[in-house]
């Protein structure tokens, strides 16, 4: 892959940008914290793509648990930490759907990266990257044809990258070390 400002950079939040909390959600900002080594693997990142757009599953909007102001009040938060560090980040597209509710806008469904696209046009997913944490954050990466990138670091999801090894490109501990990877790609 010969990475430049033609390329996009599509991104899970929860596990890859910030710290998952099992069998919770981030609710309130005091609960947010960022992946290790970010945002410097991003600011990275950043110089490498044009573009940059989070998609992020946020059931906890359906089920109650959090507001779409809430979820705002963090993803502004998060926006301006990161430009604090010369990262900008061109896109948030959330889904507030329960998974049981028919249809909806959920990854792997491709609707967050059409509805990406319809805000930037220029965007082609041949050309695009999806880094997740989850067989539906990759299988949303494969629906629109981007190259997919796994971050596990637990090694009980170790299976994940086992069992589906033949239908992703790539798995890393972490983002940092997706941006170490390109980092020395790049140099040669």
């Amino acid at each position: 892959m010969q990475i430049d400002q033609s390329w996009t950079l599509f991104l899970d939040r929860d596990g890859v940008l910030n710290k998952r909390i099992p069998d919770a959600y981030i609710n309130h900002w005091d609960d947010f914290r960022f992946a290790q080594g970010l945002p410097a693997s991003l600011k990275y990142l950043r110089d490498q793509f044009g573009k940059i757009i989070i998609v992020t599953n946020q059931q906890g909007i359906g089920k109650g648990i959090m507001t779409e102001r809430q979820l705002g009040k963090i993803h502004k938060k998060m926006l301006t930490l990161l430009a604090d560090v010369e990262v900008s980040i061109d896109g948030v597209y959330v889904s507030p759907d329960l998974k049981s509710k028919k249809p909806n806008t959920r990854k792997p469904d491709p609707a967050m990266g059409f509805m990406a696209k319809a805000d930037f046009p220029e965007i082609d997913f041949e050309k695009s990257i999806m880094v997740g944490d989850s067989i539906s954050d990759l299988e949303f990466g494969r629906n629109l044809g981007m190259k997919t990138v796994l971050i596990t670091s637990k090694k009980d999801e170790s299976h994940l990258w086992e069992a589906h090894q033949d239908d992703w490109d790539f798995k890393f501990e972490s983002l940092a070390a997706f941006s170490t990877f390109m980092k020395q790609k790049q140099n040669g």
